[in-house]
């Protein structure tokens, strides 16, 4: 019977074969630039980020929000730019199952930055916005009738629709703010579009225009770069180039993100440094949390080329902020000692309060000295051919406070307004030389903003593969050989004999991959299957849009037939968040549970032989059947049962004994993962293609059902 169903299994597996997919190429893209540039007054610049707007259908008070708070916020602000830096759309259902885009959320995104340039006296040239993934999900192709950022957005409507947004203002000193779109081409809908995916002609044009500005600006220039993709979410291009090497290489003071939400985790930030024989370089990487559900908008400063920002949630309405744009914090805004000059004698500080600020002061703490006070001083408001630059400075000696201590020294500024209200801003260490503080990150920031998830993703994808693929094989080779040897039937019996005590873990390991490996058939047909998933589709949906053509999903991507793509595996390693988890709850556990069901089939036949030997006669075997499987009743007894005992013995049959049914409990629980996991599929992709995909679908519960009716006790 279990060969049977064995060779019955295989056939169904072998009608499924497709052909081998094409190897993964890189697409191109476009590297355009689009150039604006702005006046500023002096060397002090401010701007405002704001990330992951997820504007919804069904959470109209985001976009409400944006108006009343960030509006309010931005006319006593009065930021010489607004970068909003992606996942401007929420793009999916009520439930979040499905993703597809929405016009009436764009047109809603439209209105609500008309209403803030309205309110809060921004002028609307000055507003940037680049895509994030759910602004893409469902997009077939750029300019396609679904693509609704190319019309909607702040960019379309001002003519600038590159991929790279060049931004400069120019005053004493020049800033360059550089944006990148690194979406996908091809909007694959949620869940696996997750990373950005630049290419190496997109690289190149970063790299062109980081360099022209240097080569064509009669000021110092200062670079920051912001997208919406973290550096740890990027995957490298076609060719393996990174950003990272080219923003060392061009000396970026920073790269702004956003993406992951404060509720995964705050406070993310990486110094990255890279050396060579020739030069030490570093940039910063701030992510911003999201407005969505936390309402977080960052201020950022440069002040004579030196940036600095806070990060502030606007839940209530805006009140009166304090950013200390010289010296910087030392934990997280210093750049390399190699890259300052002389320490700088003054003390800089932003005030953005819509009262009028009657007087501001700092001082200096010591933390080697019990934090007491060693300075206090005034700052007064600096003049300037601008009304609205709120910036006030005083003189100090900085070699006072050098130090081999980047975290000795500790700055705290002070702000009464003219109703009385006491401000005070964070105290933050400093060094005037320059020197960083790196200090102990949770192990969850440093899990997800400083591992990069694409060569993770391969580690976790091709250990998984390989664990499986020899738990397959190797079993098969030690049980061709052991086997064969009447020592190894005698040693098994023995140890299996002994009291439970006595037996090693390792005995336990041998035993469960020969006996596991016992059906042949069986096995030959997982160790197909597992083939099967790591070379072909491995199930099929509507991968661009709801309605759109039928695409496959590989474990290196998904292949789109049409545009070209059929050649291509795009959205890897987005499928990250499909294919791990379905290996390493799904696969992985199929196979050991089918192992375990032979192995502890092989231990209740050889308990049972066991005992029949110690009986003298054909009667004692059948009592020894009966110890062995309680309620087993005895030979011809079947016929006579009743419906209601023919019921009770079969289940008695089916289940076993105590381990049998731990096992059995195992497959149960991976089974309910497992449709729980192909429903979120269907949800996402179409749930006629999904459910009607074998390979995902079927195969998992029909292995376990196969492996459980196989490994039942047969009539005695």
């Amino acid at each position: 019977m279990a060969s049977k169903f064995s060779h019955l299994l295989l056939l169904l597996l072998l009608l499924l074969l497709l052909p081998l997919s094409a190897p993964w190429t890189g697409a191109d893209d476009d590297g355009a630039v689009a150039r604006s540039a702005f006046p500023m007054d002096g060397d002090v610049a401010w701007v405002v980020q704001v990330s992951d707007l997820h504007i919804s259908a069904y959470h109209p008070d985001r976009a409400a929000d944006l108006v009343s708070l960030l509006g309010s916020a931005l006319r006593t602000i009065r930021p010489h730019l607004l970068l909003v830096s992606g996942d401007i759309t929420d793009a999916k259902n009520r439930k979040r199952t499905t993703s597809r885009q929405d016009e009436d959320e764009w047109i809603t995104y439209k209105k609500t930055i008309d209403e803030i340039v309205a309110k809060g006296g921004i002028d609307k040239r000055r507003i940037f916005d680049i895509r994030g993934n759910h602004d893409t999900y469902g997009v077939p192709y750029r300019g396609s009738k679904l693509d609704f950022f190319s019309t909607y957005s702040v960019n379309s409507q001002l003519d600038r629709l590159s991929t790279i947004n060049s931004i400069m203002l120019q005053g004493d000193r020049s800033y360059l703010f550089l944006g990148i779109d690194d979406t996908m081409s091809v909007g694959i809908r949620f869940p696996s579009n997750l990373f950005g995916h630049p290419t190496n002609k997109r690289i190149e044009a970063v790299n062109s225009e980081l360099e022209y500005w240097a080569s064509h600006s009669n000021a110092p220039v200062t670079r920051v770069v912001f997208g919406h993709f973290p550096m740890s979410f990027t995957t490298s291009s076609e060719g393996g180039q990174r950003y990272e090497s080219v923003f060392a290489r061009q000396s970026i003071s920073a790269y702004l993100c956003g993406h992951l939400h404060a509720k995964v985790s705050k406070q993310l930030w990486r110094h990255h440094q890279m050396r060579t024989e020739e030069r030490s370089s570093s940039f910063w990487e701030w992510e911003l949390g999201d407005w969505k559900e936390s309402r977080l908008i960052r201020i950022l400063a440069i002040d004579g080329g030196v940036v600095s920002f806070i990060d502030q949630t606007l839940k209530q309405p805006f009140q009166t902020s304090i950013l200390i744009t010289y010296p910087t914090d030392s934990r997280n805004m210093n750049m390399l000692e190699s890259k300052k000059g002389p320490p700088r004698n003054d003390i800089n500080v932003l005030v953005f309060s819509e009262e009028l600020i009657v007087n501001v002061s700092a001082r200096v703490f010591d933390s080697h000295d019990e934090f007491k006070i060693v300075e206090e001083m005034p700052l007064q408001l600096v003049d300037s051919s601008s009304a609205n630059k709120p910036l006030f400075h005083a003189k100090w000696n900085a070699k006072n406070y050098m130090s081999s201590s980047p975290t000795r020294y500790w700055l705290q500024v002070f702000v009464l307004d003219s109703n009385g209200k006491k401000t005070l801003s964070e105290r933050r260490p400093f060094s005037v030389e320059g020197k960083i503080a790196i200090l102990h990150r949770p192990w969850l920031n440093r899990l997800i903003f400083e591992v990069e998830w694409e060569d993770a993703y391969k580690v976790l994808l091709w250990s998984n593969l390989a664990f499986t693929i020899l738990l397959l094989f190797i079993p098969q080779i030690m049980y061709h050989f052991l086997t064969k040897k009447p020592s190894y039937q005698r040693w098994a019996l023995s140890v299996l004999t002994s009291p439970v005590q006595q037996r090693k873990a390792w005995f336990w390991l041998v035993w469960f991959l020969m006996e596991g490996a016992n059906s042949k058939a069986f096995c030959f047909c997982l160790s197909l299957y597992v083939l099967w998933i790591t070379q072909m589709p491995w199930f099929w949906g509507h991968a661009t849009s709801e309605n759109g053509e039928i695409a496959q999903m590989y474990v290196s991507g998904w292949s789109i037939p049409s545009f070209g793509m059929t050649n291509y595996k795009l959205s890897s390693p987005d499928v990250m968040v499909i294919t791990l988890p379905f290996l390493y709850l799904v696969v992985l556990p199929v196979v050991v549970l089918s192992y375990g069901l032979y192995a502890e089939r092989a231990a209740a036949y050889l308990r049972y032989h066991r005992r029949a030997e110690n009986r003298a006669n054909t009667a004692d075997t059948t009592a020894a059947a009966a110890c062995f499987l309680p309620g087993f009743p005895g030979p011809g007894a079947l016929m006579n049962l009743s419906c209601k005992n023919k019921m009770k013995f079969v289940l008695i049959k089916f289940f076993g004994g105590w381990t049998r049914k731990i096992i059995l409990l195992a497959c149960l629980i991976t089974a309910m993962i497992h449709l729980k996991l192909s429903s979120m599929l269907m949800s996402a992709y179409g749930s006629t293609p999904v459910a009607l995909s074998p390979p995902l679908t079927w195969m998992p519960l029909l292995l376990l059902s196969v492996a459980a009716y196989c490994t039942m006790l047969p009539v005695g």
